[in-house]
């Protein structure tokens, strides 16, 4: 059974909510494409950012061999994150994280007690882990942004898929049923005049 009701007022109150669909469907859809480009975007900043770390992860492997010096407990120390310092962004109504920089700890060492290659491993190692971070805020910033062009992907074909071409079925009935009564109501006047000229006839006889 219709879950509307087959009469005029029905009639305009589907045509305008059809209206109303056809307004705001192209608006997702742009901001769909915007979200969908952002995203695009977004995985080649990540990609550029993995190399950056890879290019950091080499220059550290050469003090790997090194760590087990006895000021090792000295650089582990001294490359101990404090703060992520991140703002953010809005980008097609999403709240993005961006990246600023890493806040480490105060070192804790003499330079007089610590080889010559110690200052240039732990600036490495910070280099390492803030280029780690920058590829985790734009993975998070990835996931936002594809979580927000999943939902609004979700409305368009909503509206395109199921709320618009309801509408349209809904009007078409409206108005093949309005139809159907327009006519039965033509008919019925005719035969009623018909059956008033026969009695008009019948009198003058």
């Amino acid at each position: 059974m219709a879950d509307f009701k087959l009469t005029k007022t029905e009639l305009r109150d589907q045509q305008l909510k059809l209206q109303m669909l056809r307004k705001y469907l192209p608006t997702l859809q742009l901001k769909k494409a915007l979200l969908q480009a952002e995203v695009n975007l977004a995985q080649g900043e990540i990609e550029s950012l993995m190399g950056e770390f890879s290019i950091c992860e080499r220059r550290v492997e050469k003090f790997s061999a090194l760590l087990t010096d006895r000021s090792a407990p000295d650089l582990f120390s001294s490359v101990k994150v404090q703060e992520v310092v991140v703002h953010h962004e809005n980008i097609a109504g999403v709240d993005i994280p961006h990246f600023e920089k890493v806040h480490f700890a105060h070192p804790g060492y003499s330079l007089f007690d610590t080889p010559l290659w110690f200052e240039s491993a732990i600036s490495g190692v910070q280099e390492l882990i803030s280029a780690r971070e920058k590829v985790r805020i734009a993975e998070e910033k990835k996931r936002a942004l594809e979580k927000e062009l999943r939902e609004v992907s979700i409305r368009v074909n909503l509206f395109e898929k199921i709320l618009i071409p309801r509408a349209l079925g809904n009007i078409k009935k409206i108005k093949i049923f309005l139809g159907d009564q327009q006519l039965a109501a033509v008919s019925q006047a005719k035969v009623a005049k018909k059956k008033l000229l026969q009695r008009d006839a019948g009198v003058k006889r």
